[in-house]
């Protein structure tokens, strides 16, 4: 909880896909309490009211997470909120007149994005899940110490440098310093 209050602050998309690993690891865990606390809470030997903050946090996910159906797979309505708000920033960035390096870098990581689309079957999910779904799978394949060809790891950071680009309009716009308006 900690760790995801500062990088919502700072970086959009680590978030995110922080969050999606927060959600992979309760399920790791079986959405047991118990499990959660022994595995993710107590290895960090906090003080009893950040164990207990910590804690709750875990147990408010595992308590949405049944809820909202994504025991076994799939995200919280929270995490799809932020690829939502995501879309709609990039949907505005493109139409905008202001930022041509940002539609650059997404035409440069749009034949990935649609390779990976094709690939993954991620046909009925949009252009920006599809591309955290590439960064996420590739963070996965690094921890699992698998091997990761050349043309992956270049489709992937081309993706990256697209998402973090993303990131960084997004920050600019929540803290109101980002103007999109052409001055006819």
């Amino acid at each position: 909880m900690f760790v995801s209050k500062e990088l919502r602050k700072k970086n959009v998309a680590e978030y995110l896909l922080y969050m999606w690993q927060v959600e992979d690891l309760l399920r790791a865990n079986d959405l047991s309490v118990d499990k959660v606390k022994a595995a993710l809470v107590a290895p960090y030997n906090l003080p009893a009211d950040g164990e207990r903050e910590l804690l709750a946090w875990y147990e408010n996910l595992i308590e949405m997470m049944r809820q909202e159906g994504v025991k076994e797979s799939g995200h919280l309505q929270i995490n799809k909120n932020v690829i939502i708000n995501l879309t709609d920033l990039h949907l505005r960035l493109l139409k905008s007149p202001k930022v041509p390096f940002y539609s650059a870098a997404y035409y440069k990581a749009l034949p990935f994005i649609v390779e990976f689309r094709n690939k993954s079957n991620g046909r009925d999910k949009g252009e920006i899940e599809n591309c955290f779904d590439a960064l996420y799978m590739m963070w996965l394949m690094k921890v699992q110490k698998r091997d990761i060809n050349a043309e992956t790891a270049n489709a992937t950071a081309e993706i990256g440098k697209f998402i973090s680009m993303l990131a960084l309009y997004f920050k600019e716009d929540e803290e109101g310093r980002l103007n999109l308006e052409s001055e006819d």
